[in-house]
């Protein structure tokens, strides 16, 4: 069979579908006690995984979204953003440790950040250690969950919630994964850390700040959007006023 090798053909298959499935239902509860004024899903065009949440201004980045812009320096106002969304980003971005530290730039004191990847330590790593590398997903670099924790902390982000979802072993066919979906039923229960996708919600901790809210509304809500300055621009227009 031949390999598929867009994330948009490989969501269309079965195993694709059945992991947007399963990965909707966690965004649908998470999101749903968000709130805020302004979120931004990164990537994963496919699914509107904010469908659920009740911020009023909502805004999809990559692909056929609404921005479209380079995860690593986001064109968002710094501490604008009170949730963000970032579905299989980070282990198909050259680097991910980036899109987390301006993901975290981007947020409000307090606001959430939800990650969803898949892990290596669980069939579907398995699947990708030993199978070809050159198709959906498995040419993505699967970050494990210790290493993704230890760069939340070094940003000041806390877990605050996660799970384990996608235990089946990753067949193509739908008998297949008809058949292997009893794992899915038991994984919570016996391998709690070894399904194929995790799901971490973490909140930005600033130590000492008192949170006082944006007005975000109106005519205010173009800020969001308002590009941040490159370096070079600065220097140019330091030297324009002077």
């Amino acid at each position: 069979m031949t390999d598929i090798i867009s994330e948009s053909e490989w969501l269309a298959t079965p195993l694709g579908q059945h992991v947007l499935a399963a990965e909707q239902a966690l965004y649908d509860a998470a999101v749903t006690d968000i709130f805020g004024f302004n979120a931004v899903q990164l990537g994963l065009p496919q699914a509107d995984l904010l469908h659920n949440s009740r911020i009023s201004f909502k805004l999809l980045a990559g692909g056929q979204g609404q921005l479209h812009c380079d995860f690593e320096q986001l064109p968002l106002a710094t501490n604008s953003l009170d949730l963000v969304l970032l579905p299989h980003v980070l282990e198909f971005s050259s680097n991910p440790h980036q899109v987390l530290r301006d993901a975290e730039r981007a947020l409000v004191p307090e606001g959430h950040l939800i990650i969803s990847g898949y892990n290596p330590f669980s069939l579907w790593g398995l699947r990708r250690l030993l199978g070809k590398r050159t198709a959906y997903p498995w040419r993505g670099q699967f970050i494990s969950l210790m290493r993704l924790k230890d760069w939340l902390a070094l940003l000041g982000l806390e877990v605050v919630g996660g799970r384990m979802t996608c235990y089946a072993v990753p067949m193509r066919s739908p008998k297949w994964l008809a058949r292997f979906d009893w794992m899915n039923k038991a994984g919570d229960r016996w391998w709690p850390m070894m399904g194929g996708v995790y799901f971490l919600v973490a909140k930005k901790r600033v130590m000492g700040m008192r949170l006082i809210r944006p007005q975000w509304g109106g005519k205010h809500l173009a800020q969001v959007l308002m590009p941040r300055p490159r370096p070079t621009q600065r220097v140019e227009n330091q030297k324009n006023e002077s």
